[in-house]
């Protein structure tokens, strides 16, 4: 357990005396977060929402491609 706490230490502490780097982490995490909601509402539309109504409904339709569409 003291070996994992000192990890998360050294990792606690390297992050504590960036300067630069703090900045740089802010800029990768705010690109990751625009790509991640770009693909998602472009590339992977919710098609169970829009061509069913139910939830019985769409409950068959995933029962029925995982079953019988292979």
């Amino acid at each position: 357990m003291s070996r994992l706490k000192s990890i998360v230490n050294f990792y606690v502490d390297g992050f504590k005396s960036m300067t630069i780097g703090r900045t740089l982490w802010l800029i990768i995490l705010i690109k990751l977060a625009i790509i991640f909601l770009v693909l998602k509402l472009f590339f992977f539309p919710d098609k169970l929402a829009t061509e069913y109504d139910t939830d019985a409904q769409r409950a068959d339709a995933v029962r029925h491609a995982l079953t019988l569409d292979k």
